[in-house]
């Protein structure tokens, strides 16, 4: 049976137990979609999907300002990241928001005919870049936790998504068709309209120090789960020996947002350092993982829980490259 699944075979939902399960009737209650293959796939490994869960719904869902406004950032992000299952999950989404001919019109390719969604469009495509000049906002700056949130969050679940599942949104490719779009569309739109409470998937994470939120959403359900998916990622890091994890960090520091060449110059060979190589490819360019690379890496002892996290590492520093550089602008604003 054809899945949306690369690389791993997670369990069936129906078999989910514990903070598993726990998720799922969350998301299927907030999210207004049951057991999306983006959290599916990361199933194997608990202790992330519950945190990415809870960044995306305090950011996306539950935070301040325009649902349309900030499904047009995570849109913005995936465009950036070439991530086509998530550009059409978020053209869908727009679609639920009631603005179905903005949907369709980014859906084409085109820029929105409003201002501000044209520039929330065009400010989500440009933090891909780290360091890119950001301000000003197009949004009150009471909202950032929310935007920026909604921003990292999709910087994380493109790449994961672009490693672990297939291009098709919906069976078949459905999703190409305009008719489905609206349709699939309006089936959430009930959900998508709904306020949602902020902070109530913060019960189910394991930790929620936040003592490693960022300046930018301290104090906010945001940045609760923003540190809770920095160390459970991070955690991937202890998959790799202190040379490659010392390549890898240092191959982010150095990273101007630009997508890898066709030859991959800079990306370790697969049968010399195959975890090196997955983790930056996880972070650089994760449409281009291949079968072969996952293989050169699997051991025996290397389970689907293994290979999550060493994705969700390299997704990770990405992420983190990307919101030191928010940081340290909001830190210089400051001084």
């Amino acid at each position: 049976m054809t899945t949306p699944f690369r690389h791993t075979e997670p369990l069936p939902p129906a078999s989910a137990a514990g903070t598993v399960a726990e998720v799922y009737a969350q998301i299927a209650l907030d999210f207004g979609i049951a057991e999306p293959s983006t959290f599916v796939v990361l199933s194997s490994a608990p202790e992330l999907l519950a945190p990415a869960w809870a960044l995306l719904r305090e950011s996306l869902i539950a935070g301040p300002g325009s649902r349309t406004g900030k499904e047009l950032v995570a849109l913005g992000v995936s465009l950036a990241n070439r991530c086509p299952f998530c550009v059409d999950a978020h053209t869908v989404l727009l679609h639920a928001t009631g603005d179905h001919a903005l949907a369709e019109r980014v859906a084409r390719g085109g820029t929105p005919h409003d201002e501000e969604h044209a520039r929330l469009l065009d400010w989500g495509q440009r933090t891909r870049v780290p360091g890119a000049d950001l301000e000003p906002y197009p949004f009150p700056r009471e909202h950032a936790p929310a935007y920026l949130g909604t921003a990292l969050t999709f910087h994380f679940i493109n790449r994961i998504a672009s490693a672990l599942l297939t291009e098709n949104l919906l069976p078949a490719g459905a999703q190409r068709f305009r008719a489905v779009r609206s349709i699939a569309g309006r089936a959430l739109s009930r959900t998508v309209r709904r306020t949602a409470r902020p902070g109530q998937s913060l019960a189910l994470l394991d930790d929620i120090d936040a003592g490693e939120a960022p300046a930018w959403a301290r104090g906010t359900p945001v940045g609760v789960a923003y540190a809770s998916l920095l160390r459970a990622a991070m955690s991937g890091a202890g998959l790799l020996d202190a040379a490659d994890h010392d390549l890898v960090e240092a191959a982010l520091q150095d990273w101007d947002g630009t997508h890898p060449p066709l030859g991959l110059a800079g990306i370790p060979d697969r049968r010399e350092r195959p975890g090196a190589r997955l983790a930056l490819l996880a972070a650089l360019a994760p449409y281009r993982i291949t079968d072969e690379d996952v293989a050169a890496w699997r051991r025996p002892e290397h389970s689907d829980h293994c290979l999550v996290h060493l994705v969700a590492y390299g997704a990770f520093i990405a992420v983190d490259r990307i919101e030191s550089a928010f940081s340290a602008q909001i830190t210089q604003e400051a001084l």
